[in-house]
């Protein structure tokens, strides 16, 4: 009963940490896409009151000291159990508009993600997955194409198409790099019932099991009134906007997130050449954005992390047992971030 219990617990945060992913993106895309928020518009995803379009993000996340336990599921692999000094992740973004036609809207994207693993006690890691992290940092590299299509004044299609690197590839690499390869494509159908109001369905097509897989998303963005709003792709995000001024947003809400990564093998993994580490982690949050000068802007967040996994598998067998089930404690975390937006004399042409 544990194991089909944990099935299903794992199905459902893993294809949420996909849709949150996805959920950022086409937020952003949304709001990149869209022209200034009048009725007789063609219909597009956003809402009035959402905030300003991002076009390029630079962001620096901190999570300070956590207790890291590992078992492995093969004798010659063992258990293990170590603490996280910091654990630090950076990240760049940018979008630009390629075409921008009243019934058809593209835009592509590109990103670099990098994260690293500090642990208490480097010079003394003999564990596997413990030696990986300290000497290689995780890292992601990705391209993707946003594309919305307007029917009418209802009715709006929303595609991504994702591709990326993920890994502990570097300098020294030589393990091919479509060894890292992952691609995703999401895409919703959606009602833009009035200004304050558009919803959608929507299905997310991607690797997360190392397979292609299919989950289903929820888009809600609603606002009430000049102050109080809701932004969702349901069941991965789910955030209460409140807007101070129109300089100034305050969201709260939680997140799913998750990634998975290929990393070269050391003993004793010698039958692969990568193996697959699954992460997944629910993040209750609270964010703040504000302008410093009309297209400058920052944001400020800072919750509290519950890991869901971080666990090794197989690179070559996507349908394998684990070969290492980790437990994380769970932590508060903290983010920043800088970006840019529009100039304010644009968005009045």
């Amino acid at each position: 009963m544990r194991n089909i219990y944990s099935l299903v617990m794992s199905a459902a945060l893993l294809g949420c940490s996909e849709l949150a992913a996805a959920q950022e993106i086409l937020s952003d895309s949304a709001q990149a896409l869209r022209q200034q928020t009048d009725p007789k518009e063609l219909a597009n995803p956003s809402v009035i009151g959402m905030g300003r379009s991002k076009g390029v993000v630079v962001r620096y996340e901190m999570l300070p000291r956590f207790g890291l336990r590992s078992e492995g599921k093969r004798e010659d692999i063992g258990n293990s159990e170590t603490e996280v000094r910091r654990n630090n992740k950076f990240e760049i973004k940018a979008y630009i508009p390629i075409l921008n036609r009243p019934h058809f809207k593209m835009v592509v994207g590109a990103g670099y993600f990098l994260e690293e693993f500090n642990f208490k006690q480097p010079e003394g890691l003999e564990y596997p997955l413990y030696k990986q992290l300290q000497d290689k940092d995780l890292r992601s590299l990705d391209g993707q194409l946003i594309m919305l299509k307007p029917f009418n004044e209802k009715n709006y299609l929303l595609v991504r198409v994702k591709g990326e690197l993920n890994g502990d590839y570097g300098k020294d690499n030589d393990i091919p790099l479509h060894k890292y390869l992952k691609t995703s494509v999401e895409a919703i159908y959606g009602w833009k019932k009035s200004p304050l109001f558009s919803y959608g369905f929507g299905v997310q097509l991607g690797y997360t099991f190392g397979r292609q897989s299919i989950y289903p998303a929820v888009l809600y963005n609603r606002t009430f009134n000049d102050r109080w709003g809701i932004e969702s792709i349901f069941p991965a995000n789910l955030t209460v906007r409140r807007n101070l001024s129109d300089k100034s947003l305050l969201f709260a809400g939680y997140k799913v997130e998750g990634a998975s990564y290929n990393i070269t093998v050391s003993p004793p993994f010698q039958l692969n050449e990568t193996v697959e580490l699954r992460k997944s982690e629910i993040r209750a949050r609270l964010r703040w954005e504000r302008e410093i000068y009309d297209f400058i802007w920052f944001g400020l967040e800072g919750g509290y992390r519950y890991n869901h996994r971080f666990d090794v598998y197989d690179g070559e067998n996507v349908n394998a047992n684990p070969l290492i089930e980790s437990h994380i404690k769970d932590a508060a975390f903290l983010q920043v971030d800088l970006f840019l937006v529009p100039p304010r004399r644009f968005l009045k042409q």
